[in-house]
Parts: structure tokens; sequence; C-alpha cells
């Protein structure tokens, strides 16, 4: 890849928030998730202003911005401590299979170690067969478990 433009990673600013809200209705409509602008902008400023959460950045490429990648932060005992899901990671259509998204899964590993992090997980559609080749070869494991969900109402 020395040939080709790397990308580069920066922190997502309050500033930011709607240029990453607009990428984020583009990558729900691919796989039809509900999307709701007015919630997303009030969850990004929330995520924005506080490091606990986890960390946003915006993914450019020769200062243009190409996508964003979000890491989002938890505790595991079974996995030793401090883990970190690679909650969302996206690339504008004209971006793709570029080797940019493999780039983005290094930068993300250096990170979650710098920031002490014991383990990454990802969830990926079961139609994903590109991106689940792309974790494979990243390091990703898939196990014998099903990820469940509950939503919580206040």
């Amino acid at each position: 890849m020395s040939s080709k433009l790397q990308p580069v990673f920066c922190p997502v600013s309050q500033e930011d928030i709607r240029t990453v809200c607009d990428m984020m209705e583009d990558f729900y409509a691919i796989d039809h998730y509900p999307f709701v602008p007015e919630r997303t902008m009030i969850n990004l400023s929330i995520f924005v202003n506080n490091e606990n959460l986890g960390r946003l950045w915006m993914i450019l490429l020769a200062e243009e911005i190409v996508g964003y990648v979000v890491l989002t932060f938890g505790f595991s005992f079974e996995f030793g401590g401090r883990d970190a899901f690679l909650d969302e990671l996206y690339l504008k259509e004209a971006h793709r299979n570029q080797g940019i998204g493999t780039q983005t899964l290094k930068f993300i590993a250096k990170q979650a170690g710098i920031l002490g992090i014991k383990a990454l997980h990802l969830e990926v559609e079961h139609h994903n067969e590109k991106g689940k080749a792309i974790y494979g070869k990243s390091g990703y494991k898939a196990h014998n478990r099903i990820l469940m969900t509950r939503m919580v109402e206040a």
C-alpha cells in the first residue's frame, strides 16, 4: 500500500456531528435499520462529550471525509477487563474495496492497545461475506454464541 494514500483518523468534535449523522443515515439504510436523525444527533453529542463512553473518528483520505468508525467501551470478567465493541465502521461506497477498511481495523487494534482494552468485539450481518472475511483476516473470530438484545424502557 505504499503507493496508495493512507487514511487519516480524526476524532469527531461537536462541530462534526451533523456530518457523521448524515453518514450514519446512509449506513443504516444499507440493511434497512430504523434511523431517527434527531435522536442520533443527541446521542452523538452525548458520546463525543464523554470519553468514558468510547471514541469516534472520521476517516479521511486526502482531506476528504470517506467514512467513520465508532469504538464503544465496556467491561468483561470473561475477557479480562476493559473490552470494547467496534460498534460501527462505515465507508462511503466510492471508497470501498481499496484497503481503507483493513487500515481502519489496524488503527482500531492499535488504539485499543493504547486504551488498555483486552478484547475487541463486533457484529457482522450474516449476509456480509466480504465483511466476515476481512474481519477474520484481521484477527476476529466467530464463536458459538448468539448476541441477544433487550431494549430497556425508562
